[in-house]
């Protein structure tokens, strides 16, 4: 279990079972051992690399990559994973259309269909259902009779409702509504931009500017001013912020700290709070053994205080075997890793695989999967998953095994420098990490590529 969900697990038991007390003693349940092999602590967070919207940013934000791009999601080569807590996330925004819709539709019927329209808008904005699918779910499920037609017309109206481009069926759709509600009639830039994703939705998605200016008789200046209206369109309108924002915090499971040139792991005390047995309940259970009298009802009294106690006793045991499992797979995982706790580099990364840690610590490799999947170390420059220590492995030019995250690295630094009038092809990558020593096939550079979420050459170009 996560931090939260495991606090939460040790609340509901000690609720149900009375045997089962928190210690008085808020001693911190560690056991924080410094690690003599290991160094420093270190975890470049980098410079908090925020880029401007593109449309390849625009394109995934919406959903619709699959549909307008050729390149497949993966690991954001932006450090994505790494993210500051706490992190702020929007809740559902149908009540807030609904608010809308109450002020639109006044027949009843009207603003039936237009609840269950709303209702089937997913969290980032979108209507992604076929509204012929919603008519015969109203039909069979509601026994309300409507048509395609009918629900066409309700659906307009709430595309007209605010955040701008709420209801889109599509990212084409989503950009044209924000851009129908601009004054676009004395600005020529949001004038372009609409004929753009109305007309060349294609083509500007795949960033073929020659075809667009071409076709549209267009200069690149003016398909510049046009393209900057369009970055400023937002591809998630769900995600505004006329819904109510919940705050999602990421509680670290470990901390890792250095002293005097040693690393100190230490288990989040929320992880393996203190428990003990109710002393109440041990002495009640020893008088109720020592009776001599033993009617049923005192039996019956016996076998209850026993189970509970039993159960208290198993609890604290699990929680005990918790903190052993956690601890010693930090404890390995910062060992295994030395220079990068203390370079705080990912060239210093070395390869790790989920065997490694369970051999090292002599567990089963879907428990540490587990734990790796779902918990996160602070260190002095920040927090990491778990996951972000392991990697396969590959050989440089000397045959040293190095981890595939350098590669990544280097390949991100790379495509962050490029001339984005000429980006990098996939071969000048090959080259370039040739020529640092990594001779790496150009479809594996692609592999790296799409997994870093980063796409070919051609669509990372800008005018």
């Amino acid at each position: 279990m996560g931090t939260l969900d495991f606090e939460e697990r040790i609340g509901e038991e000690l609720l149900d079972n009375p045997a089962l007390e928190k210690s008085d003693n808020e001693s911190d349940f560690s056991d924080a051992t410094p690690d003599v092999t290991t160094g420093e602590v270190s975890d470049e967070w980098g410079d908090d690399y925020q880029r401007d919207i593109d449309v390849d940013e625009m394109i995934r934000a919406s959903g619709n990559d699959d549909e307008y791009s050729t390149f497949r999601m993966g690991e954001d080569y932006s450090n994505e994973d790494q993210k500051e807590m706490p992190m702020a996330s929007t809740s559902s925004f149908q009540e807030f259309l609904l608010e809308q819709a109450r002020a639109t539709f006044f027949d009843d019927q009207d603003f039936l269909l237009a609840f269950h329209l709303i209702n089937s808008i997913e969290e980032d904005g979108y209507l992604r259902r076929e509204l012929r699918s919603i008519v015969n779910d109203l039909a069979f499920n509601e026994n309300i009779q409507t048509d395609i037609d009918k629900l066409e017309k309700i659906l307009i109206k709430i595309q007209n409702f605010d955040p701008p481009g709420i209801a889109a069926r599509d990212l084409q759709e989503c950009l044209l509504l924000q851009l129908y509600k601009k004054d676009y009639g004395d600005n020529p830039a949001v004038s372009l931009a609409e004929k753009i994703i109305s007309e060349q939705m294609e083509a500007f998605s795949k960033k073929h500017y020659d075809k667009i200016t071409k076709s549209l008789k267009i200069t690149d200046e003016q398909l510049r001013s046009a393209i900057l209206e369009i970055v400023k369109l937002n591809p998630k309108p769900g995600e505004s912020n006329s819904g109510s924002v919940k705050t999602q915090y990421i509680v670290p499971d470990f901390t890792v700290v250095a002293e005097e040139g040693s690393l100190i792991v230490t288990l989040n005390s929320r992880n393996a709070p203190e428990l003990k047995l109710s002393s109440a309940y041990a002495e009640t259970l020893k008088t109720y053994e020592d009776t001599n009298t033993k009617d049923q009802q005192l039996k019956d009294a016996v076998q209850y205080i026993k189970q509970k106690l039993d159960g208290a006793r198993w609890f604290i045991d699990s929680v005990k075997q918790r903190h052993h499992t956690l601890l010693s797979t930090m404890q390995a995982i910062v060992k295994r890793q030395r220079e990068f706790f203390l370079e705080g580099d990912d060239t210093y990364l070395k390869p790790m695989i989920l065997k490694d840690i369970a051999t090292e610590v002599g567990l089963d490799i879907s428990t540490i999967s587990r734990v790796a999947n779902s918990k996160y170390v602070e260190t002095d420059f920040g927090i990491f998953p778990l996951k972000h220590f392991f990697s396969e492995g590959i050989s440089n030019d000397e045959g040293e095994e190095i981890s595939n995250r350098e590669i990544k690295k280097i390949l991100g630094d790379a495509i962050q420098a490029e001339n984005k009038s000429k980006p990098l092809t996939d071969e000048a990558l090959m080259e370039l990490l040739k020529e640092k020593g990594y001779p790496i096939a150009r479809r594996t550079v692609a592999k790296y590529r799409e997994q870093l979420n980063i796409p070919v050459a051609r669509l990372r170009k800008i005018l």
